[in-house]
């Protein structure tokens, strides 16, 4: 019985809400923490049984006497802080879950909460999370039954439905779009013909390829950081092929690769748009000034100089890139900057501004996994996992498809450890066991409906 516990919630971003909830629905009382109490009220506000607490994590001392008073500790604040946060818990001896991955920091007190008895469950969002369950679904099911798994590919992507992608790079954001951004230039690894295939950041937009999922989707796949890994997570030595890839929609990988070859990601300081910097510069002054060129530089200037220096695969995406950056606004000379130090910061206030969600408008999320089965009597075949979930229109107490998978696993997680079903102490995750994903995977389609769509393609 989970009712009348006490769970520490912190954080209060948007995919907080629907975690909320579900706990407060199971009669959990939620205390919400974030440095900023307007932040936690505003939260708190919209759900019964609950408390607005301003904290800081990086406070210790505050942070080591809220968590004496609860249960459980829910963590969906930055995963920097998440070592902070287990420390603090393993002092109270107090569980904690969240929904990042497992970071080196984290290892490195998996001996000490195993010590002192207390179960740190993470990776139990959507990816990771509801990807771990379906994943070591069908890789138990292949080796139980004597089968091999010869290769696994993985895509996730969180998108605007398709009648909403009315944009140039066919994205929204419901956040803030700097996180997003970096990641986009993060290296890749994978493995591939059982050889460890490696991809730059540099060079990440430029390896994106299609991928079909259903004929209705145009979209696009690029490796998602390190899969290596995962071979060994999902105990799957014998796969030549573990690929982990996020999805797009086509025509986004051009567009990103011209603004970082312009110098939109740029992360230094410049002195234009630094404090001192004048915030009468318009976006064509501000591409000018990136590319070299006087300040004075017309529009057709700057489009031949963006021609000239970024990295075009094919001549075709020329004119289409060119209008997705004149659709932004970068080359108006109208249009004002809002300076912010740096290219990206001050880029990251223009797509605030271009690509957020209207109301009204609806997020989409999809997942799919593919396994080539080598079977026990030697037969082969491609298995398949797939999840299309849509978010709620946005407008007052909708939930999002990106808020639901992730604050929905987190609330099955939670109650599962107050329950006393996941016996396991120290650093665990769904991948642990087949039986801690079998469980958390009913636990979704249960209580939640969520569940992916299986299928036997060949």
């Amino acid at each position: 019985m989970v009712f009348g516990k006490k769970a520490l919630l912190l954080g209060a971003g948007f995919v907080c809400s629907p975690a909320v909830q579900a706990l407060c629905g199971k009669g959990v009382h939620i205390t919400v923490a974030c440095r900023t109490l307007s932040a936690a009220q505003a939260l708190a506000v919209h759900h019964k049984n609950t408390t607005a607490i301003e904290l800081d994590a990086s406070d210790c001392a505050a942070l080591n006497t809220a968590i004496s008073t609860v249960d459980i500790v829910i963590s969906l604040i930055p995963y920097t802080l998440h070592a902070l946060v287990v420390k603090a818990a393993i002092n109270q001896q107090k569980p904690v879950v969240t929904t990042s991955y497992i970071s080196s920091e984290l290892w490195d007190l998996d001996a000490e909460a195993k010590s002192a008895g207390v179960t740190i469950l993470n990776e139990i969002g959507l990816d990771p999370g509801i990807d771990h369950l379906y994943a070591v679904k069908t890789i138990d099911e292949v080796h139980c039954a004597g089968g091999l798994i010869e290769a696994f590919t993985s895509y996730c992507g969180a998108l605007p439905a398709p009648e909403n992608s009315d944009n140039p790079l066919g994205y929204k954001f419901s956040w803030s779009p700097r996180g997003g951004l970096l990641a986009l230039l993060n290296p890749g690894q994978w493995y591939e013909g059982d050889a460890v295939t490696k991809v730059n950041g540099s060079d990440l937009m430029a390896s994106a390829k299609p991928h079909h999922i259903f004929p209705g989707f145009n979209l696009v796949g690029y490796a998602n950081r390190n899969a290596v890994s995962f071979r060994d997570f999902y105990n799957i030595p014998e796969a030549k092929t573990v690929f982990r890839g996020t999805l797009r929609y086509a025509g986004f990988p051009e567009i990103i690769r011209v603004l970082v070859d312009i110098g939109y990601f740029r992360q230094d300081e410049l002195p234009a748009i630094g404090a001192n910097g004048s915030d009468t510069l318009t976006w064509a002054q501000l591409t000018a000034y990136l590319l070299g060129l006087s300040q004075s530089a017309t529009e057709i200037e700057i489009q031949s100089a963006i021609t000239r220096k970024a990295s075009f695969l094919f001549p075709a995406e020329v004119p289409r890139v060119l209008s997705g950056l004149h659709w932004m606004g970068l080359f108006s000379t109208t249009t004002r900057i809002d300076p912010r130090g740096t290219p990206l910061d001050t880029f990251c206030t223009l797509l605030e501004e271009k690509m957020a969600y209207n109301d009204g408008e609806s997020d989409m999320v999809i997942l799919q996994h593919i396994f080539d089965v080598i079977n026990a009597d030697g037969s082969k075949e491609t298995r398949s996992s797939t999840l299309v979930e849509y978010g709620e229109p946005i407008g007052p107490g909708s939930r999002s498809a990106m808020a639901k998978l992730v604050g929905l696993p987190c609330s099955a997680g939670v109650l599962a450890v107050l329950e006393g079903r996941v016996k396991e102490k120290g650093m665990v995750a769904p991948w642990t066991s087949p039986q801690i994903a079998s469980m958390l995977r009913d636990d979704l389609k249960g209580r939640y409906g969520i569940e992916l769509k299986e299928k036997i393609l060949r």
